[in-house]
């Protein structure tokens, strides 16, 4: 099995589908159904969609038992980790749908969605939007974090509110038709980008899903019937070939990709030898609109301080969840620990983190080509470490840890591409003091590392208290060139708040489209955002029930957080705390 992954997102191998792929005359008539009814949409008043985001909202609620149940058989997981796909699925749409209501309730009364916190501007003008947490929910159920939103330049705290829901403010515009190829991993990627397409947009859609995880397909239909029925979105099936037609059906005005730079480059310039001479002159194969969220290298930034014991325990899983989850098969999970070469307690992290991953039960590699990645990197790296068991078949794949991989080498496999697998590589670097690591780590992560989307940093409180650590933070926050950092807490979790525009650092152009360019979720509909900042406390409490430590919690928390969402009620939360607290 060829896989090409030399820099970038791999290019992954055909998977084979689940439902039978739509013929020719179904993907016209899905399209046609589309055109006719795309100005009816653009017309649709904000009332209306408040009523088809609560048929929603409804409809999805009914349909998450059977979305999970879907997902655990197809990832050959047991109901001990239902928690986990409760998350990334149902919670995170039904979250978002409900962010979108109050959007929308917000446009009806006063023409913008109303920002839940302050809105400031920075020394150099720069507009900083808090918009999580949104609701008292939110401030009790996550102590302590915060999101905020910066602003490109050009964005004034009195032009703010003007440059949102710029779909809503002018209904002159005609209907347009929009393509998205849905992802094959997180099962919430290809709804939610459908929601962003809609509702935030203004775009009917087609939505073709991606082979891996098209079983999916009748459950969405249903979940997404109040969408369907009208004629604002047609659900369709198959793989390169039924992409590729949608791509260049001239009824479709744009796209929308999540997935690899090397399927964006196939769409934007054409496939193989081809598409290599077109984009080496420059000559576009599509002039359409072509938007994605194409994957990265993750980086997360140790920063040396005095760490207790229960820091150590308490990081090891914090990391460890955030390559663990759904496989590792996410664009956000971490892939590279940068650590300070000379901490002394760099050894203790590493050690706990290999029993932390050691614990985990290994998972099903139910993303093609996992094997074929893995190998790739353990023949550039053989000192990687494989903490687990290996099935006698080979299918569930062990967690991987290559350890001290030199910065010396800006080519290296895992600086250079995106593993997509469960596997991580831990990069120390040389610095005299804490603050000039900092420093030296932001510009390797900006210089060495594949892709913009987002960047985490673990830095301890006290070590805040020292003005030149305090001072290089607020550089670090400045400088990293991603679209979501995250301080304290793993960026990849502003996936699931919704509120937090959710895309690449902006700025790549087509020939150079790394991690990719757009953004979606970004439910307060901000049209020129630049980078999220999510905060979290140094050591949440009780620990967050996505960690990887706390499966029993994530199972009965994540189901009743959805039903939150779906109603919100006081009389809902010492259910929820109390298995927070005791799961």
């Amino acid at each position: 099995m060829a896989i090409a992954t030399t820099h970038g997102s791999p290019q992954f191998p055909a998977a084979a589908n689940s439902m039978p792929p739509s013929d020719r005359e179904t993907l016209d008539a899905a399209v046609r159904d589309l055109r006719a009814h795309a100005d009816a949409w653009v017309g649709v008043a904000v009332p209306e969609r408040i009523a088809l985001v609560d048929a929603l909202m409804r409809d999805l609620w009914a349909s998450s038992p059977r979305w999970v149940e879907a997902c655990l058989h197809a990832k050959g997981l047991g109901a001990q980790v239902a928690g986990e796909e409760w998350a990334i699925g149902p919670y995170t749409l039904m979250k978002a749908l409900r962010q979108t209501r109050g959007a929308l309730a917000d446009i009806a009364r006063s023409g913008a969605p109303r920002v839940p916190g302050s809105v400031t501007a920075r020394p150099n003008g720069q507009v900083v939007a808090r918009v999580f947490p949104q609701t008292r929910y939110d401030a009790l159920l996550f102590t302590g974090v915060t999101g905020d939103v910066w602003m490109q330049p050009g964005i004034t705290r009195e032009t703010l509110a003007q440059s949102q829901a710029l779909a809503y403010r002018d209904k002159q515009h005609a209907g347009r038709v929009a393509l998205v190829l849905g992802a094959g991993n997180v099962s919430s990627i290809g709804p939610l980008d459908i929601l962003y397409k809609l509702f935030v947009e203004d775009q009917v859609v087609v939505f073709k899903s991606n082979p891996v995880n098209d079983y999916l397909g009748p459950i969405f239909a249903d979940a997404l019937r109040a969408l369907v029925g009208p004629g604002y979105l047609r659900l369709v099936y198959g793989g390169a070939a039924e992409g590729s037609y949608l791509c260049l059906h001239p009824d479709v005005d744009e796209i929308h990709i999540t997935g690899s730079d090397k399927t964006y480059d196939a769409i934007v310039w054409g496939p193989g030898d081809e598409g290599a001479a077109r984009k080496k002159i420059g000559a576009p194969l599509l002039s359409k609109r072509v938007t994605g969220e194409l994957g990265n290298v993750s980086p997360v930034i140790v920063v040396p301080g005095p760490w207790s014991a229960g820091d150590i325990a308490y990081q090891a899983a914090h990391l460890a969840s955030s390559l663990v989850t759904n496989a590792g098969f996410n664009c956000n999970a971490s892939r590279v620990i940068v650590t300070h070469e000379g901490w002394g307690q760099r050894p203790e992290l590493l050690d706990a983190l290999r029993r932390t991953l050691a614990a985990v039960p290994p998972r099903l590699a139910y993303y093609p080509g996992a094997e074929v990645r893995e190998q790739r990197f353990r023949e550039a790296h053989p000192e990687a470490e494989q903490l687990g068991t290996i099935s006698a078949d080979g299918g569930m794949r062990p967690w991987t840890l290559i350890p001290g991989v030199s910065a010396d080498n800006p080519d290296d496999i895992c600086f250079t591409t995106e593993a997509f697998c469960g596997l991580f590589a831990e990069t120390p670097l040389a610095a005299s003091n804490a603050a000039q690591f900092l420093d030296r780590a932001v510009a390797f992560c900006n210089d060495q590392l594949w892709g913009t989307l987002n960047a985490t940093i673990l830095v301890h409180p006290r070590s805040l208290k020292e003005p030149a650590v305090a001072a290089a933070l607020e550089h670090a926050q400045t400088n990293l060139r991603y679209g979501t950092v995250g301080i304290n807490y793993w960026a990849g979790t502003a996936f699931t708040m919704g509120v937090l525009p959710w895309g690449a650092y902006p700025g790549h152009t087509a020939e150079d489209i790394q991690s990719g360019n757009g953004v979606v979720h970004n439910t307060l509909m901000f049209s020129r955002p630049q980078k999220s900042l999510l905060r979290g406390p140094w050591r949440s409490t009780p620990t967050p029930p996505w960690f990887v430590t706390r499966r029993k919690a994530a199972g009965a928390v994540f189901p009743r957080l959805t039903a939150l969402e779906l109603a919100p009620s006081p009389a809902k939360l010492p259910g929820i705390l109390r298995a927070a607290i005791t799961g």
